[in-house]
């Protein structure tokens, strides 16, 4: 009795803390999940879902006193990346609802080109130094084009990057402890292994077998 006792304690201290954390990564990968996983369907049909793309444009003149100070910041820049100056951000959050924040625009000769990618769509602005034109494009491709973008990662942040790595870590979490939870409950559970061999050839015959 006493060499049963130990082992017994054993397993109920393993399976106490694995379901813990096994509950606990799993309600913090739930909403994850479930985009990660529909964002892959409508991935893997990228071709075969139609896309009307929206494009806005928006046009404004800049006022004499900033454009005076947008040519001296030129001159000063010459031919390279650099952000706006903080007195045109202003402006252009204000005159057109535009946060362009730190983004390096490309200064040239008579132009400010600065280019604003985001998720589901494009975007860009373009500053004319000499007439004080400013043209503004947006390219919206629609909500799937949003979420598909979130699912890579794409133009999204670091924010986002950051979330991307927590989830991934809370997923192995979820998924190593859910194997030892197989470990523990498979000697009562014929089916156990084969279904987890068949998780584990199933892909690697198609990888193998399919795929050139």
């Amino acid at each position: 009795m006493n060499k049963i006792m130990p082992s017994q304690k054993r397993r109920a201290f393993w399976l106490k803390h694995l379901h813990q954390w096994h509950w606990i990564s799993s309600a913090l990968c739930l909403i994850g999940m479930l985009l990660f996983s529909a964002t892959g369907i409508t991935l893997n049909h990228a071709s075969d879902i139609e896309a009307r793309p929206q494009v806005t444009t928006l046009t404004r003149e800049l006022p004499a006193d900033l454009l005076e100070i947008l040519a001296e910041a030129a001159d000063e820049t010459g031919e390279a990346e650099a952000p706006l100056p903080p007195v045109l951000r202003d402006w252009l959050r204000q005159e057109m609802d535009l946060r362009v924040g730190s983004r390096p625009g490309e200064w040239s000769e008579g132009e400010i080109y600065v280019s604003l990618p985001r998720p589901g769509g494009d975007a860009w602005l373009s500053l004319d130094l000499e007439s004080g034109e400013v043209f503004y494009e947006r390219t919206d491709r629609g909500w799937i084009s949003y979420f598909n973008d979130l699912h890579k990662g794409r133009n999204t942040g670091t924010a986002w990057a950051w979330f991307i790595d927590i989830f991934a870590v809370a997923c192995l979490v979820f998924c190593l402890t859910g194997l030892f939870l197989l470990q523990l409950h498979g000697g009562s559970r014929a089916a156990t292994w084969p279904t987890v061999g068949f998780g584990l050839v199933a892909p690697l015959l198609l990888v193998l077998l399919f795929i050139h």
